[in-house]
């Protein structure tokens, strides 16, 4: 679409060359024959006529005189003069004065030089008509084509008509109308327009728009297009400098690529060096569908890769991830963002989301299979309705659904608090499927009062169903402290194990089905009564409940902590 559009446009943008050619040659014709007509009648116009000079014929015949080159100042800012012309008439009994020339004019104003094939020149008011292979030049830098010229010397303007080109250094302005303030070095077009910067082969085109050859600077108006081989740009009013190649945006703004599309209302894109910085939410969406945004964001084409800060937003559709920040980073060919500074981050791949918070945040592809990853490092807290979490640092897998805690991780399941230097938990439908803790670990509830149900072990795996631990299975140097439930929901002992292995069943609301624990067990059941205090707690012992997220609002709160030693 956009090689097609591209295409069309230089199509329309060339227009004016192309009929330049065969329309000059029949306006010079056309004008020349007219030229010699009025020159004829000049002498039938009444006194007081307009410049239009319409009226009856004179008696005066017109008188041919050769053109004469005057002794005044030419540099006179405000004065025309009559360089060069083939012939010259004139009408002596015509109220409103002009000279008729023809062939190889050159008129002069200060540093200023037309030329054209034929004019009528008004020497009182310093104007002329200039028709055919008309030409305006200005210093080295400055030069305008055209088919007519109405030059209007009481306010120093130049009217150039059909088939015209400005041409100011590597700038080429092209279009059919063009109103040119001679004092202030502004042109004017009103009925299309293109300007071409050769510099960098960018070409934009509007409706309506304005250029300052002084400046270099250029403003476009309505239906406005900045094309070039890499993207267009898509506006309805544009500010471009040919001397910076820097575009300003005001206004509402897209920019579209083969790679990315951007979308912005405020800021600057230079395209030259292909980059730019945008403002008030602007808006960057990658081919593979993922968006950056923030309160300003800096992109740079040639090396693929966005910055954005404040209110950072980084959208991964297709991996069902949403990260937030102040600050952002995102690189298109690498696959690679991350964002920092108040991070945070919702995974939505399953029916519940899963709220995460880090100081900062990153997803990026990895493997052979470019599965996509998401990692949190340092003071990392997650939140989801069945499962909630802390840790140091965490990954988070779509090729296995699994996360990966690390170091002073700590997970809580309903009434059940995990904790261990690692835990992977595993996600399915939308609950957790299962945990690993792969070293040495603790689970931890609580019963009420000072009492705490606590597994300790090497190696722990628990399974899941709806949500609910079912089954728990504990590998190497088993330590066991319990408090059984009587059949009158009391508690009146405790129990005190050691083995090597143990298997816990559970049923429906937590209630403990079967506790297995082989092949030597060793401990001792304790009345209450008699327990001391210091005989309640596993060496191994940690409970943070008051650091445990209640809500997706609670993992906002920075919680840095030491989970006390597992091992």
């Amino acid at each position: 679409m956009i090689a097609s559009s591209r295409t069309k446009n230089k199509v329309q943008s060339t227009k004016y060359e192309v009929r330049s050619d065969n329309r000059r040659a029949r306006w010079t014709t056309i004008f020349l024959v007219v030229a010699i007509a009025l020159g004829a009648i000049a002498g039938t116009q009444r006194p007081g006529q307009s410049r239009a000079r319409q009226g009856t014929p004179g008696k005066a015949a017109p008188s041919r005189i050769q053109p004469q080159i005057p002794k005044a100042d030419r540099y006179q800012a405000n004065r025309v003069f009559i360089e060069h012309a083939d012939s010259l008439m004139a009408n002596e009994n015509v109220s409103t004065e002009y000279q008729v020339l023809m062939g190889n004019i050159r008129f002069r104003r200060a540093d200023m030089y037309m030329y054209c094939d034929s004019a009528h020149f008004y020497d009182k008011t310093n104007s002329l008509d200039a028709f055919g292979n008309v030409k305006m030049t200005q210093g080295d830098t400055l030069f305008v084509y055209a088919d007519v010229l109405h030059y209007i010397g009481e306010v120093q303007l130049a009217q150039l008509r059909y088939n015209v080109r400005l041409e100011n250094r590597n700038a080429v302005l092209l279009t059919d109308s063009l109103d040119y303030d001679v004092q202030g070095g502004i042109g004017y077009y009103f009925d299309g327009g293109v300007l071409r910067d050769d510099r960098n082969a960018t070409e934009l085109s509007s409706r309506n728009g304005r250029y300052d050859v002084h400046s270099k600077i250029a403003e476009f108006a309505t239906d406005v297009r900045l094309l070039n081989d890499q993207y267009e740009m898509n506006t309805n009013f544009l500010t471009y400098s040919t001397r910076t190649h820097i575009a300003t945006i005001t206004e509402m703004t897209e920019i579209l690529g083969d790679s990315i599309s951007i979308y912005t209302s405020s800021g600057w894109y230079d395209t030259n060096k292909d980059d730019g910085t945008l403002y008030d939410r602007s808006l960057i969406v990658t081919r593979d569908g993922q968006t950056l945004q923030g309160d300003t964001v800096y992109y740079d084409r040639r090396k693929t890769y966005g910055e954005a800060r404040g209110n950072v937003e980084i959208t991964d559709t297709a991996h069902s991830v949403i990260l937030n920040g102040d600050y952002g980073y995102h690189d298109d060919v690498a696959h690679y963002s991350y964002v920092t500074r108040n991070a945070r981050a919702r995974e939505f791949s399953q029916k519940d989301t899963l709220y995460l918070r880090a100081d900062t945040l990153l997803t990026l592809l990895e493997g052979e299979d470019s599965v996509r990853v998401m990692r949190a490092i340092d003071d990392v807290r997650f939140y989801r309705k069945d499962v909630q979490g802390m840790c140091d640092s965490m990954r988070a897998s779509q090729a296995d659904s699994i996360l990966y805690m690390y170091r002073n991780a700590v997970v809580w399941n309903e009434g059940r608090q995990v904790a261990s230097e690692q835990i992977n938990v595993h996600m399915a439908d939308s609950t957790v499927d299962w945990a690993v803790l792969p070293v040495p670990g603790i689970v931890v509830s609580h019963v009420g009062e000072d009492y705490y149900d606590q597994l300790y072990g090497k190696k722990m795996r628990a399974t899941f169903e709806n949500g609910e631990m079912r089954r728990l299975d504990v590998d190497g140097n088993v330590m066991a402290i319990m408090f059984p439930q009587e059949e009158d929901s009391t508690y009146n002992k405790m129990v005190n194990a050691e083995s090597s292995y143990l298997t816990l069943l559970l049923k429906e609301k937590q209630e403990v089905e079967k506790l297995t624990m082989w092949p030597e067990v060793t401990g001792q059941v304790t009345p209450l009564y008699l327990v001391k205090k210091s005989q309640l707690l596993l060496p191994q012992f940690v409970w943070y409940e008051d650091r445990r997220p209640r809500s997706p609002q609670d993992i906002l709160e920075s919680t840095k902590y030491e989970v006390q030693s597992t091992k």
